[in-house]
């Protein structure tokens, strides 16, 4: 009987080939930079007033800020109030059930408020809340 012995060279060394390991990471870094959801805030500090009764929505929704010196705010500029309703039918042709946050301000006025939701309504959305913190 022969017996073989097994010759190593130390120049064929044995190497872990890692190129579809990389693939692999970058298809992945991809796929969860295009379906994250990206929350785009109204750009202005709001003093929201405090409720017991509220509750997280979604976090895909289009936000509106009312300050409390009655300026109207959607994703950092001012719109006014005769901008929301033109504002909001825009951004509801991508999804008419997005649903609409109003931040008011706890020094805000209330038929400022009224007429921010009222415009939003008449630009078709179909859900119209006030954002609220926990108490």
């Amino acid at each position: 009987m022969r017996r073989f012995r097994n010759f190593s060279d130390d120049s064929s060394s044995s190497e872990i080939n890692i190129s579809p390991l990389i693939d692999v990471v970058f298809i992945l870094l991809i796929f969860f930079i295009v379906t994250t959801v990206f929350v785009e805030e109204t750009g202005v500090d709001i003093n929201k007033p405090r409720a017991a009764s509220a509750e997280d929505l979604e976090k895909n929704s289009i936000l509106i800020a009312v300050t409390a010196n009655g300026q109207v705010y959607q994703g950092g500029r001012s719109i006014g109030v005769s901008g929301v309703r033109s504002v909001v039918a825009a951004m509801l042709e991508a999804d008419a059930n997005t649903p609409v946050i109003i931040q008011g301000d706890t020094d805000s006025n209330h038929g400022l408020v009224v007429q921010v939701i009222d415009a939003a309504k008449l630009a078709g959305a179909k859900t119209v809340n006030l954002a609220t913190t926990n108490q």
